[in-house]
């Protein structure tokens, strides 16, 4: 049997923004934040605390494209596909995080969930074409092998926050 979804971290959200439906954006956004995925779990639980429909809270989650219902992996890579880096070769670097980490455009993260590989419309950093960024961070003037470079440094940086974790 499948242990009870944990409210607890939700609740600790919602107590920071006095459980009104005039901040479903934020307290979406910091939900998404401690799971890396707004977990469908949760939307019932809000439904009650914040007095709305799960209708709407879907909405709110569906229409913002910066939410994802979807789990994501520690490591968020998004692949900049707007023109100036699709014109310097964007897609040789899609296609090499996809190698490396076994996924394709319909499975985006990894088994572990130590990985999503994500493309996105523009990054808003042309000049630095081609582009990628792994979670926040913006790295510039991305190659096929640069990509590979940055997935084995991630793994490893993965790894060593695990063995932390655990000691």
């Amino acid at each position: 049997m499948q242990p009870l979804f944990d409210y607890r971290a939700v609740d600790d959200i919602l107590s920071l923004y006095e459980k009104k439906e005039s901040n479903i954006i934020a307290i979406l956004q910091d939900v998404q934040e401690h799971y890396r995925y707004l977990p469908r779990d949760v939307f019932p639980y809000l439904s009650g605390a914040l007095g709305v429909s799960e209708a709407r809270l879907y909405s709110v989650a569906t229409f913002y494209e910066n939410f994802s219902l979807e789990a994501k992996g520690r490591f968020v890579i998004r692949v900049c596909d707007g023109t100036a880096c699709h014109v310097r070769k964007s897609i040789p670097i899609l296609d090499r995080l996809r190698k490396e980490l076994g996924l394709t455009a319909e499975k985006k993260t990894t088994p572990d969930c130590g990985f999503t590989v994500e493309t996105v419309s523009c990054l808003g950093a042309c000049g630095l074409a081609p582009v990628i960024t792994v979670n926040e961070t913006v790295y510039p003037a991305m190659t096929p092998d640069k990509a590979s470079e940055l997935v084995a440094t991630l793994r490893a940086q993965w790894a060593a926050e695990s063995e932390g974790a655990n000691a």
